[in-house]
C-alpha cells in the first residue's frame, strides 16, 4: 500500500488514537493461541486471537468503554442509547455500569437470549425492536432524538474504532515474527477499520482481509461500487455481523486499506465453529468464526503454503439451544 499525504495523516491519526485508548481498564489482553490441527490441516501457522475471552465475550467491550469513558460530565448524566444485536449491547451495558452511566439499548427482535439477558444482568435496559439490526438501529436514533441519551454506535464512531484497533496493538506485541496476513470478521466495519490503520502504518506489507456473511456484505458491495451502499435484506444467522451498510469511518479506512474481502456461507460458518472447538475446546458464534471460514476459502482458492494467518475470534455469545442445528450443519458442509 502506498498511501497519499492524506491517508497517511488519516492513519497516524488512528494509530495515536490507538495508542492512547484506556481500554485495559476493562478489557483484558486475550491470548495469541496456535490452532495446531487446523495449521496442519490447511499447511500454513493459523493463529487464533482470542477475543471471545474478553469479560463480555466479545472485542466489543474495547470500543464502548474507549468511547463511554471519554464522554463529558453532561453527557454521562444524560445517559447513554445504542443499537446492537448483542455484543456491543454488552459492552456498553458492562462499560455504563462501571462509569455510573444510565444505558438503554435497543437490539433486534431475533437477537439470541444470552445477548438479552447479558445486556440485563448488566445492569442496563434492553428494547427489543425490529426484524434486524437496520430496524433496531433507526429505532435507536429516533429515541436518542426524543430521550437527550447520547448515541452510542456500536461502529462508526471513531473513538470505538480506536479501542477495536488495540487487538491489532496487541497482535503486534505478541508476534514479532512474519506475519503474512490477518482475516478480520466485518460487520459495520469498526473492528477492521482500527486494526487495518494501526497494522498498515507500522506494518503495511501484513494483508488485511475482511470476511464477510455472504448474506451482510455490506463492505465488499461499497468496496466495489467506490461509495457506501445500503444492501437491500441481511440475513441474520451470523447476528453479531447483521449490517445492511458500512459506517462512514470505517469505510474511509477500509478503502485503502482492505486488500481483500471475503464472503462465506452459513454453512462454512458452521464447521469453522467445529475448526475452533476442535483446537480449542471453545466454542464460537457463527459472526465469531468468520475469519477462520475465510482463512480455508483463502488457502483452498489460492493454494498457499508455510505462511502465518491470524484469524479474530471476535466473540461467542451463541444460545446453547442453536448448537445442535450449528453441529448438523457442520457435519453436512465436511461431508
Amino acid at each position: 500500500m502506498t498511501a497519499t499525504r492524506h491517508e497517511q495523516t488519516l492513519l497516524e491519526h488512528y494509530v495515536k488514537k490507538i495508542l492512547a485508548a484506556p481500554v485495559y481498564e476493562l478489557a483484558v489482553r486475550t491470548p495469541l493461541q496456535a490452532a495446531p490441527a487446523l495449521s496442519q490441516a490447511l499447511g500454513n501457522r493459523i493463529l487464533l486471537k482470542r477475543e471471545d475471552l474478553q469479560p463480555t465475550f466479545s472485542f466489543k467491550i474495547r470500543g464502548a468503554y474507549n468511547k463511554l469513558v471519554r464522554l463529558t460530565p453532561a453527557q454521562r448524566a444524560r445517559g447513554v442509547i445504542t443499537a446492537s444485536a448483542g455484543n456491543h449491547a454488552q459492552g456498553v451495558a458492562l462499560a455504563a455500569r462501571e462509569l455510573g452511566i444510565s444505558a438503554c439499548i435497543v437490539m433486534p427482535r431475533s437477537t439470541p437470549g444470552l445477548k438479552v439477558s447479558g445486556v440485563r444482568d448488566r445492569g442496563a435496559e434492553a428494547l427489543l425492536h425490529g426484524e434486524s439490526f437496520p430496524y433496531a438501529l433507526e429505532h435507536a436514533l429516533n429515541l436518542a432524538r426524543e430521550t437527550g441519551r447520547e448515541f452510542v454506535s456500536p461502529f462508526d464512531d471513531p473513538d470505538v474504532i480506536a479501542g477495536q484497533g488495540t487487538v491489532a496493538m496487541e497482535i503486534l506485541s505478541q508476534h514479532a515474527g512474519a506475519l503474512d496476513a490477518i482475516f478480520v470478521p466485518v460487520g459495520g466495519g469498526g473492528l477492521i477499520a482500527g486494526i487495518a490503520a494501526y497494522i498498515k502504518y507500522l506494518r503495511p506489507q501484513v494483508r488485511i482481509i475482511g470476511v464477510e456473511s455472504r448474506h451482510s456484505a455490506c463492505l465488499q458491495a461499497a468496496l466495489a461500487a467506490g461509495e457506501r451502499i445500503i444492501l437491500p435484506s441481511v440475513g441474520t444467522f451470523a447476528d453479531g455481523v447483521a449490517v445492511a451498510q458500512i459506517g462512514v469511518h470505517g469505510f474511509e479506512i477500509c478503502r485503502f486499506c482492505v486488500d481483500e474481502v471475503i464472503t462465506v456461507g452459513n454453512g462454512q460458518l458452521c464447521a469453522a465453529i467445529k475448526d475452533i472447538y476442535d483446537d480449542t475446546r471453545s466454542i464460537t458464534e457463527p459472526s465469531g468464526a468468520l475469519a477462520v471460514a475465510g482463512i480455508k476459502q483463502y488457502v483452498a482458492r489460492t493454494g498457499i503454503r508455510v505462511q502465518t494467518l491470524v484469524a479474530i475470534d471476535s466473540g461467542a455469545n451463541i444460545n446453547f439451544d442453536s448448537l445442535g442445528q450449528v453441529a448438523q450443519r457442520a457435519a453436512l458442509e465436511t461431508a
